[in-house]
């Protein structure tokens, strides 16, 4: 059991340096992430046999045999645990640069929304005269109602004035 326990326990000795290689390594982290899970996994089977061998110590080593694979179980576990916070964190940063690549390639002008609008009301059988029409009538009424919007002032201004 001894010799076993002993590769083990240096396996997760080195799972937990390439936890700490994997926060600064950029490219090849899905590579490293691929081969620390496979320690991992590794790990695990090794605990397995380890806990059958420590059932089969005699009864004064028994517990301390016991103790010792749970605390291994127990830090191989939180290494699973935080290669996957890690993956999690990698897959939302990938996630947030394609939305960001998505927003960036996006064109936001006013001309290119006014030409979809054109073509949707010609698609519903609009005429470009209909369309002028509207054009036109929207510019006029910018104008009253900019006119009304100084009417309502000077005439608040007047109340103002010679009412106080």
């Amino acid at each position: 059991m001894e010799p076993l326990y002993q590769q083990t326990h240096k396996q997760v000795h080195e799972i937990q340096s390439h936890m700490g290689r994997l926060e600064t390594a950029d490219k090849q982290s899905l590579h490293l992430e691929n081969e620390i899970q496979a320690s991992i996994d590794q790990v695990f089977s090794h605990l397995e046999r380890l806990e059958i061998l420590s059932s089969k110590e005699p009864p004064n080593k028994r517990q301390n045999a016991k103790l010792r694979v749970d605390q291994l179980k127990y830090d191989v576990q939180h290494l699973q645990t935080a290669l996957r916070n890690f993956q999690h964190q990698r897959y939302a940063k990938e996630q947030q640069e394609r939305q960001r690549e998505e927003l960036l390639s996006r064109t936001f002008t006013t001309n290119g929304t006014q030409k979809k609008l054109l073509d949707i009301a010609n698609m519903l059988g609009l005429s470009n005269t209909v369309m002028r029409l509207i054009e036109k009538r929207a510019f006029q009424d910018k104008y009253f109602m900019i006119g009304g919007m100084l009417l309502t002032c000077v005439v608040m201004f007047l109340v103002v004035q010679y009412l106080t």
